[in-house]
């Protein structure tokens, strides 16, 4: 293979469609713009305004509220665990932790804490300490003879 031999796959690029080029274009004269009026001018951003009249964006009431402080939970469920258990890159002998899970690779990055959920199965016995955990994932890790003990107040995590 030479460099003058290399090739983009077929229909990968698309050439441009040159408009206000002459009337054998199919796209001369007025370059599909119509006749006259505000749309046909360059520089025009028209997006929501309605002609003077108050425009939907402003006449439909607001709802809702988002808190400026609120936790950002870093989640994974049990079922992804019980995978990297099984593929050897999280030691089930040894506590799993939040900086286990961040360097096994299975959390990218802690956030305000590791929130673990109930969904998957779990066989094997093991110690988990993060900083969140659902009801239903503390049964499950319980119910396999192991322990999940969370770092954050129970009513803080429900949130």
């Amino acid at each position: 293979m030479k460099l003058n031999e290399l090739r983009d796959n077929p229909g990968a690029t698309k050439t441009k469609k040159r408009v206000a080029r002459g009337p054998g274009s199919g796209k001369g004269k007025t370059a599909g713009r119509g006749i006259k009026g505000q749309k046909s001018r360059s520089g025009v951003a028209i997006n929501a305004y309605e002609g003077g009249q108050m425009p939907l964006y402003r006449r439909l009431p607001k709802r809702g509220f988002s808190k400026p402080n609120r936790k950002e939970w870093a989640v994974t469920n049990l079922g992804a665990i019980a995978k990297f258990i099984e593929a050897g890159k999280i030691d089930a002998k040894a506590e799993i932790n939040e900086d286990v899970l961040v360097a096994s690779g299975l959390v990218r990055r802690k956030l305000d804490g590791i929130r673990v959920l109930g969904k998957g199965e779990l066989t094997q016995k093991v110690t988990i300490t993060v900083s969140g955990a659902s009801k239903s994932a503390i049964e499950a890790v319980e119910k396999a003879g192991g322990s999940l003990k969370t770092t954050v107040a129970a009513a803080e995590t429900a949130e």
